[in-house]
């Protein structure tokens, strides 16, 4: 389509107008534009306009733009004689673009008075008003939602680690790939329901002999992640070895000793522990029962008991007071206690409900966090059955047979958790 815009031309001879110019090639057509005498250009009978470049087809419409927007001023134009320059006026022009990136473009129409020139570097504004279809506004609004929960969700997981970033001890750099290993390594750890292959011994009577062990492990003074080995290896061997019940608390003893050598700095001796026992064996039978246990476990006590991951979720928690410590620790004792609980969970498992049953009953808000979520990897409705178990197990502490527990955690070093009213949880 041609978008030429054309001005009538006066002849030079006569000055009459013969009509527009002859429809040749665009060249020829140029050739008549810019054939004028001494650089001369007459317009529907004006006086010539010196100009001092070629008239091309840009320029051509950049006269007749100029013309327009002025309304009868004079042209002024660079490169025309500004003294000479005259109103423009014609056809109804068309629309007129140029290619060159370095001119203005200039939109001419019939119907507007005022028209604004517009950089050829920007795009042109069509003046059809954009249609937004249901289905466009709706895949937005999606978008749009699902950017806010993740970008909510990023702050919501807190970076807790980052205060440990100059403590060697604590291993920022590799402590979530640690962790990974120990949830991947915590089934192999675990036992199944062995007291089926006990015919001498039930869960009561390992029930009373974690109990008593408590008390074994505050007259020593002996670090948690020792009571909870113990147990690990107590499980773990009588699992694999039948046992009768007078060798039980024998059992008991030698786990200790054993959890003491590799847990603790100072391991109390064997002797201390025979009389604990009130003589009731020997020190060459500890020793030889410790033999056989280590024999039996091939010697493997590198394993994640439920006090590894309390370390990392209470830390989760984000600044836990000891209150707050104090009472994970007791639901999550409570919960070893318990035999079917043991079976049934794993470590990380009863980690987790307590941390999240000592919040709901100490009312820390929001009782389950996207930081807890992340670093233990359970959602709250996981963990609501074993956390409904360790919260019975608080309401009821105080009134059974078996209360080292309940006894340890009244104490004031202990904050007296024990006491407080239990949890509530739907």
């Amino acid at each position: 389509m041609d978008t030429r815009a054309v001005a009538p031309l006066q002849p030079r001879g006569n000055g009459k107008v013969h009509g527009e110019a002859p429809r040749r090639n665009q060249r020829v057509a140029l050739e008549d534009r810019t054939n004028l005498g001494e650089g001369q250009v007459e317009i529907e009978g004006k006086p010539g306009v010196q100009v001092t470049r070629r008239i091309t087809r840009s320029f051509h419409a950049q006269l007749l733009a100029n013309a327009q927007k002025n309304n009868g001023n004079p042209v002024l134009v660079p490169g025309v004689d500004n003294k000479e320059a005259k109103n423009i006026s014609g056809a109804p022009a068309k629309k007129v673009t140029t290619n060159k990136t370095d001119e203005d473009v200039v939109v001419i129409s019939s119907g507007e008075e005022n028209e604004k020139p517009v950089n050829s570097g920007k795009p042109v504004q069509c003046s059809r008003k954009e249609v937004k279809t249901l289905t466009s506004i709706l895949t937005a609004r999606s978008k749009a939602m699902a950017g806010g929960d993740t970008n909510k969700q990023k702050e919501q997981i807190l970076d807790f680690d980052r205060a440990d970033v100059n403590d060697e001890l604590a291993v920022v750099e590799y402590v979530d790939e640690l962790y990974k290993f120990y949830k991947l390594e915590e089934d192999d750890c675990r036992v199944g329901d062995y007291l089926g292959t006990q015919p001498d011994i039930n869960s009561k009577m390992r029930s009373i002999l974690i109990d008593w062990l408590v008390d074994v492990h505050r007259k020593f003074e002996l670090m948690p992640e020792t009571f909870y080995l113990t147990v690990n290896i107590i499980d773990r061997f009588l699992s694999r070895k039948m046992v009768t019940r007078r060798e039980l608390q024998l059992v008991g003893i030698s786990s200790t000793v054993i959890a003491s050598k590799y847990e603790e700095v100072w391991a109390p001796e064997v002797n201390d522990f025979v009389c604990l026992s009130d003589y009731a064996y020997t020190g060459c039978q500890i020793r030889a029962m410790e033999k056989a246990i280590l024999q039996k476990l091939e010697w493997y006590l590198t394993v994640p008991t439920p006090y590894v991951f309390l370390a990392r979720y209470i830390k989760a928690s984000i600044s836990p007071d000891d209150e707050m410590k104090n009472m994970v620790f007791y639901l999550a004792e409570l919960g070893v206690l318990d035999y079917q609980i043991t079976i049934r969970h794993s470590p990380s498992m009863i980690a987790a409900a307590a941390v999240y049953a000592a919040r709901c009953t100490l009312n820390k808000m929001p009782f389950w966090t996207e930081t807890l979520k992340h670093h233990t990897g359970y959602c709250k409705e996981e963990l609501r059955e074993c956390a409904k178990v360790l919260v019975g197990f608080h309401s009821k502490a105080g009134e059974g047979d078996l209360k080292a527990i309940y006894r340890k955690y009244t104490k004031p070093e202990y904050g007296a958790v024990s006491r407080r009213t239990p949890a509530k949880i739907c």
